[in-house]
């Protein structure tokens, strides 16, 4: 299985450092958060890693040519006036997924998630398997019963999001998404329609209608979501317990 690896991002909250680096190539206990990412996915016996690229692209392409990784790492490149947000870097990277279900990871999430078991747990019908975690957030993705993807709720603000018609989303169960998913190859064709830049979330709450999307609870997962000064100082005091 080949694993995708979400490093675009202009790192907007991590400024000043990110005036000068792409948040992809932050050290966290003196290890860039791409390449401990990367290492995580070798060792998880993935087959092959692409990383799609925007904000200073040229370092984070520089970087990937002076290391050997064990795996190959094939880079994606994004242009023009903004990166093309997570649905859209998906598609944008299809023909280097190439045909398959492959995993997806965001590359400032830090965690000690054993990736092999969350590979055991997919759900091979699924358009997508998405790891979520039970803890207090202001966004929510909401699922039934059978852990299949219904909706999503904004805590703060009340405003809700479903595909499907007279939805309650008090009837649902409610979890945070973690920025790790596996991915059916099926999801290019679905994406045809949509724009150049889009959300993954937005694509999967308007496909969840016509097919399933599951999600699987990690209990016990240490994360850290590095978007911020105080998160990444957190992340270089704790990084040991993710090793």
């Amino acid at each position: 299985m080949k694993a995708m690896i979400f490093a675009a991002g202009l790192g907007t909250r991590l400024r000043p450092i990110t005036n000068t680096i792409p948040k992809a190539l932050v050290p966290v206990g003196g290890v860039p958060m791409l390449e401990r990412i990367i290492l995580k996915m070798r060792d998880a016996g993935m087959d092959e890693c692409v990383v799609n690229a925007y904000h200073f692209a040229d370092k984070v392409v520089s970087f990937l040519e002076s290391k050997d990784f064990g795996i190959p790492v094939k880079v994606s490149l994004e242009s023009g006036s903004e990166p093309l947000e997570t649905g859209g870097g998906i598609r944008h990277a299809g023909s280097l997924l190439g045909n398959g279900r492959f995993l997806v990871h965001n590359v400032d999430i830090l965690s000690d998630l054993d990736v092999k078991s969350f590979l055991a747990a997919d759900r091979p019908d699924s358009l997508a398997t998405l790891l979520l975690v039970d803890r207090e957030a202001d966004r929510y993705l909401l699922f039934d019963d059978d852990m299949r993807l219904v909706g999503w709720t904004n805590a703060v603000t009340g405003d809700v999001k479903s595909p499907f018609p007279d939805f309650d989303p008090s009837r649902y169960h409610r979890y945070s998404f973690c920025g790790i998913h596996i991915v059916s190859d099926e999801v290019f064709g679905l994406m045809e329609e949509w724009p150049e830049r889009f959300s993954i979330i937005d694509f999967y709450l308007k496909s969840a209608a016509v097919r399933p999307i599951f999600g699987v609870v990690a209990t016990d997962l240490k994360l850290i979501d590095i978007g911020s000064p105080e998160k990444l100082a957190e992340a270089e005091e704790n990084v040991l317990l993710f090793e």
